[in-house]
């Protein structure tokens, strides 16, 4: 009989965190700067408002899948949920703050056999499925993993992959009857760690339908092999590469470059941590940014070293040991067992046949990720059912307005997403509201204006915030107003700081003979129009006090929206970036997950029973776009001359004051690059933007 995934309820252990207004309402603020906001809104709500409440009573929701949660606060973590609450209680002691109890639902993925009457009804949906929908008995779904992953839906038109189109695909290939197994293609990533633990987990809530999954990693680093090792099987050919020999993280400077040149970058950054703008004024690191990334590296390689030595039954040492031995011989790894055989592919296809009971002079029965993606959930009895939770996804570089260079479906335009948010919010189809953010910041203008109007959201549904790889500085600003923050445990988050700057090129001007002469009016008229000069001690100062009024800003409304004392914030703050376990347990994120969790709690604050179907409504369903379908058929000339003229807009610091993570390159865990070290450094100075 066919098997029926389910999001079981079990289990609950509390996750403590403090949250309360108490002392927040008792103490000073000291936000004298806060009436000073970009647009005529109090910071403050009335007392009575529900977005005081951080969990407000909002009303609950659910999901589109037949799933239903369980509640463990932690469970997604490599540590224990008592540890996790150990160190929140420390945490809440040190702040003074009273502590409340919460439940979070996990979101685990449970399996019951379908029933007699619904497997019928499944199949014969399958006999009146549209022709693109068809799928062969006993066909094996094959994805190839590789290259950029984004975490926004693609239209037709697109190309690459897309991480919700990649987790739906295992969920229906769970529940499909005419998929036998999955044969997964691994080579070189360009994700971050969010994505990768997301996939990851629906790797391991597919092999518990009982169906096999097979890995095959022609090339391969610590990322690749992470998700490969959540295969029951690894294969790989003789002559692959593997290049297991840890993590490191590197940070270019370009201070020496613009020195020698005649370019002299003004930047003012606040917070002892925000490096970003460091790239363009220092020629090497700083203490605080070092210690930041080591911090940063740690977590990852040590959940990294957790995760494959659990998973293949290894001592933690024994496989620190064994990358230390510098391996590259496949031979060795198949010694050692961290892969199953050593095959080409041709190999693992005739082992997947005679597994199959397929002929030697017939074909395997496969079917390809972008062809799977094109069979609805309704064909597989996914569909969700009459509640309903709007998922707004916001991705990019954070802007308020498009820029007339951009393409239509760049980065997160603050106008747009607001619009998106009031119609949740003005419409009662929707239960609940998830806000799936991956961005490492931009505008900060920008990103309070999203903040006000998320905290609007939260007065009337729950709004659940949900972090993919990097949802920091401007990213963090966004979720901070939500009522619960979800987290991967590698997720870069925080960063609270803001960062702005100008830059003089009078030296430059003056070696290549150009001037610029200015006849102004005001008495700082000149601040950003003059970058012939350097800025005049009054303009220093005014500049400084520009940048350290919306760092004030940022940092309190984070106390506020997080419930805790501003002392405190700002000990956690200074623009330093946490990976998502660290942030949890400093009461920057409230759970450990993925979406399946998020929607779980929605479901949870929504008062919607765990086993019952909820429809998910993407808002940010993409639209066929000109760059999109010239992309698509090749290499997309629109887009790298978009690129070159968004940098020269973007060097100019036009923008006002920045709330941006810097841009942090980690090899083996962003990709490496194949290019020119000049290549590298504009790389890495876009990533500091």
């Amino acid at each position: 009989m066919s098997k029926l995934l389910l999001f079981h309820t079990a289990h609950s252990t509390p996750r403590i965190h403090p949250r309360t207004l108490t002392s927040i309402l008792s103490r000073p603020l000291s936000v004298p700067s806060l009436s000073k906001c970009h647009s005529p809104i109090s910071l403050f709500p009335s007392i009575s408002s529900p977005a005081l409440h951080p969990h407000p009573h909002l009303q609950k929701q659910n999901f589109s899948f037949s799933y239903s949660f369980s509640t463990r606060a932690f469970d997604d973590s490599s540590s224990s949920a008592e540890t996790q609450n150990e160190k929140e209680e420390k945490v809440g002691s040190q702040c003074g703050e009273k502590f409340e109890t919460e439940e979070y639902p996990s979101g685990e993925v449970e399996y019951e056999k379908m029933s007699g009457w619904r497997s019928f009804v499944v199949k014969f949906k399958m006999l009146i499925a549209f022709p693109w929908e068809r799928v062969r008995k006993g066909s094996v779904l094959t994805m190839k993993l590789r290259g950029q992953i984004s975490d926004q839906l693609k239209s037709r038109f697109s190309s690459g992959l897309s991480l919700p189109q990649i987790c739906e695909n295992f969920v229906k290939a769970a529940y499909d009857p005419r998929i036998s197994g999955v044969y997964l293609h691994i080579e070189p990533l360009n994700c971050g760690w969010g994505k990768v633990e997301e996939i990851r987990r629906h790797i391991l809530n597919f092999k518990k339908s009982g169906k096999f999954i097979i890995a095959y990693i022609p090339a391969c680093g610590e990322k690749e092999y992470y998700l490969a090792c959540a295969c029951e099987e690894i294969y790989a050919p003789p002559s692959a590469y593997f290049s297991l020999y840890g993590l490191t993280v590197q940070a270019s400077f370009l201070g020496g470059v613009f020195e020698k040149i005649g370019i002299e970058p003004q930047v003012q950054r606040i917070g002892k941590y925000k490096s970003a703008g460091d790239q363009l004024t220092r020629k090497t690191m700083s203490e605080e940014n070092c210690e930041m990334l080591t911090s940063l590296l740690d977590n990852i390689y040590g959940n990294w070293l957790d995760v494959v030595s659990s998973s293949k039954g290894k001592k933690r040492e024994d496989v620190e040991n064994f990358i230390n031995e510098g391996i590259y011989k496949v031979e060795k790894l198949k010694e050692e067992g961290l892969i199953t055989n050593i095959h080409y592919d041709d190999q693992v296809i005739s082992m997947l046949k005679e597994r199959l009971g397929v002929p030697k002079d017939k074909n395997l029965l496969m079917v390809d990720y972008r062809k799977y993606s094109k069979v609805r959930k309704w064909t597989l009895g996914l569909a969700g059912g009459r509640d309903q939770i709007a998922v707004i996804r916001a991705s990019g570089s954070i802007s308020r307005v498009r820029s007339p260079l951009s393409a239509p479906s760049s980065g997160i335009i603050a106008e747009q997403i607001n619009e998106k948010i009031r119609s949740v919010r003005e419409s009662k189809r929707y239960k609940a509201a998830i806000i799936r953010i991956d961005s490492p910041g931009g505008d900060a203008l920008a990103s309070d204006l999203m903040w006000r109007e998320i905290r609007l959201l939260a007065e009337s549904k729950p709004v659940i915030a949900s972090m993919s790889d990097v949802a920091a500085s401007g990213g963090y600003y966004m979720a901070m107003a939500a009522g619960t923050i979800v987290a991967e445990n590698l997720t870069l988050t925080g960063s609270i700081g803001v960062v702005t700057g100008k830059f003089n090129l009078g030296k430059l001007y003056e070696k290549i003979g150009f001037n610029k002469e200015v006849i102004s009016r005001g008495r700082y008229a000149e601040l950003f129009a003059a970058e012939q000069r350097p800025l005049r001690s009054d303009e220093a100062e005014l500049f400084a006090k520009s940048a350290q009024n919306a760092y004030k800003q940022f940092r309190d409304k984070a106390a506020f929206s997080r419930s805790m004392p501003v002392e405190k914030m700002e000990e956690v703050a200074q623009g330093r970036v946490w990976a998502g376990r660290d942030a949890a347990s400093r009461g920057l994120v409230d759970a450990i997950g993925g979406l399946s969790r998020a929607i779980a709690i929605a479901k949870h604050r929504a008062n919607i029973p765990q086993d019952r179907k909820v429809t998910l409504v993407e808002l940010s369903r993409p639209s066929p776009t000109l760059p999109e379908i010239l992309s698509g058929i090749g290499n997309s000339i629109v887009g790298v001359d978009q690129t070159l003229k968004e940098v020269l807009q973007d060097l100019t610091f036009s923008d006002g004051v920045q709330a941006r993570m810097d841009g942090i390159v980690f090899q083996r865990l962003e990709g490496l690059s194949n290019a020119t070290p000049v290549f590298s450094l504009i790389k890495d100075y876009l990533g500091s933007l």
